[in-house]
Parts: structure tokens; sequence; C-alpha cells
């Protein structure tokens, strides 16, 4: 007790050293944006307050056996600098842990670090890291677990950002067919898979599969289907392709489900993404919010991508809401 009258004396802010942690940075060095001259100039970012390991992927899924392995060693945290294919194996090896993620935009699109509000530069982003971790800036996010059978369907994966199932994943296909030219064209090379798609490839007179939510809806005949774990879903350009502001890694699914693909029905889905306001439900559309279990199975065919990687062509998907399972580094988050 201070005598009456008396004031507390003024707190003096008292200044932490934090001891290094062991970051191991997972690179994939054929992602689209990443060089020689980036990953140097991170390593080196990161390097300045902590202790840091290389580990350079090889192939696809590489990544996941290079961050299990980090995990097996006791590492404190894994940096990966690679596009969104990249992160997602990473993601799947950490699934579960208390290793904290760093996120690092290699790739062309990096959809999950804009989402995050990092900035495009690798370097840049890689500085804005280290402070939030240093600050204890984390935050803990759920991610979408899906399992595939038949027809190449992977036993178990998970997603942090979104599954998509029937034209999307046919595009990323042709994208993932003409992957040398990805470097080059970046965006456009989309573009094009996406006009070739639409008005080649894909069939869009069947449905091709039947989607059923846990809230009781059933669609039995869709062409298109995205599972939102966050969004945008994507970027066109620097332009966000809005389904639902609301929608975020820590709160259940958003689930759009389009039942037409005539043209003047994608092109209004296309337009109202783009403005940035969100889809709306309207005869060709389905849209439901806080979905935590979905499942889709094929009537004519079913392939898929998870976090922009194409996983092939199913029989069946089942997908679940799994909240609070991943740790990842956010600059502003609340600690």
């Amino acid at each position: 007790m201070l005598p009456a009258g008396n004031k507390p004396p003024p707190r003096v802010p008292i200044r932490c050293t934090l001891l290094p942690v062991q970051i191991r940075l997972v690179v994939n060095p054929h992602a689209s944006t990443t060089t020689p001259e980036r990953r140097l100039a991170v390593e080196s970012v990161l390097a300045e307050r902590h202790d840091v390991s290389v580990a350079v992927t090889e192939r696809r899924d590489h990544a996941t056996e290079l961050t299990r392995v980090a995990v097996a060693e006791g590492v404190d945290a894994v940096a990966v600098l690679g596009g969104d294919g990249t992160l997602n194996e990473v993601a799947n090896a950490l699934v579960g842990t208390r290793v904290r993620l760093f996120a690092l935009p290699g790739g062309g699109t990096n959809v999950f670090c804009r989402t995050l509000g990092l900035p495009d530069d690798p370097v840049v982003a890689a500085t804005e890291l280290m402070d939030a971790h240093d600050k204890g800036s984390v935050r803990r996010l759920g991610v979408g677990t899906i399992d595939g059978t038949g027809l190449g369907g992977r036993d178990h994966r998970h997603f942090v950002f979104h599954t998509g199932v029937g034209w999307d994943a046919a595009v990323v296909a042709v994208v993932e067919h003409h992957s040398k030219w990805k470097r080059r064209l970046g965006h456009a090379l989309f573009v094009y898979a996406g006009i070739r798609t639409f008005f080649g490839t894909y069939d869009r007179h069947r449905p091709h599969f039947r989607v059923e939510l846990d809230d009781g809806t059933k669609i039995h005949d869709a062409f298109f289907a995205i599972v939102m774990n966050s969004d945008p879903y994507t970027f066109v350009g620097h332009r966000p392709f809005v389904v639902d502001p609301d929608n975020s890694a820590e709160t259940p699914f958003t689930v759009v489900a389009l039942r037409s693909m005539r043209l003047r029905h994608f092109l209004a889905v296309m337009a109202d993404a783009l403005r940035g306001k969100g889809l709306k439900e309207r005869p060709s559309l389905v849209l439901r919010r806080n979905v935590t279990g979905v499942t889709v199975r094929r009537t004519t065919s079913l392939p898929y991508q998870v976090d922009g990687d194409h996983l092939g062509d199913a029989a069946e998907l089942r997908m679940s809401y799994r909240p609070d399972a991943l740790t990842v580094v956010v600059p502003g988050a609340a600690t």
C-alpha cells in the first residue's frame, strides 16, 4: 500500500533480448520469382538475429519431407521461399505442431502471403516477419483437411486457403503442363489456360459432380466449386478476386458451387468477384458460409486442386475444417 496522496513511480520499459531461435529456410529454386540473389538476401535477413539453415527442394512434395526432418530435429520455425504450392507442402508438415511458419513470397501469385498483408518483395517481407516474430506476433490459423479416393486422389492433404473442384482445377492442370513458361509469362499463362479450358477442353454442358454440405444442402448439378478457407480466392494482377470478404482462416469454410457454365452466368460471377465485394447467391450459384464439412462426389469427372496445385481426378472428396491447426507469424497479429 502506498501512503495516501502518493503516486506510484513511473514504469520503466524493460527491453528483453530474445535468444536466437533455429530457423530452417525451405527454398524452391524453380518458383516463379525466386532467384539465387533473392534467396541469399532473404537468408541474410533471417541470419541477422537467428540461426538459419537452408534446405532446397528438388521435386514435388519434397518440401513436406524436408520440413518433417526439420521438425524432428527440433527447429523453432520454418521459413518457406517459394510459391503457394511449396507453402502448402511446408504447412502440411507443420499442422498440429507448435513450430512457427514464416511465409515468404517467391511464386507468381503468392495468395497466402498477400492474404496475410505481406509485401511482394521477399526481402522486405522477411524483415517484417523478423520484427513480428521478435514481438511475439503470431496467430493460430485453421486449415482445411481433404481426403480423396480413386483415380489419383491423394489419401490425405491439408489446405491453407482453398480447394477448387472442376473448372479451375482443369485450368491449373493446363498451367502445370506448360510450367516451363510460368516464370516468363506469369498471369498471362493463367489467362490463356482459362480461356482454352472454358471454350475448349472442359465440358460445359453436363454437370460434373454433386456437393453435400454439413448443413444439409445438396447440389446435384455442379460444374465448379470452391471451398474457401480464407479470402480472396486469388489475384488477377494486383486486383483481388473476392468470394466472401467475411471469410478467414479463423472461421469455417465458405463454399461456392456454380450450377451453370453458360458464358453470361460465368461472366456475371467473375464481375462480382473483381468488384471486391464478394459473390452473391443467384439461381446459377449457391453460396454457404460457416461450413465445417463438405463431400463432393463425381458424376462425370472430379478434377481438383489444392492451394493452386493440381492433384488429379478423384471419385470422391471429403473436406473438413480444422481450427487452430497452424502457427503463423503475421505482422500486426495480436500476441
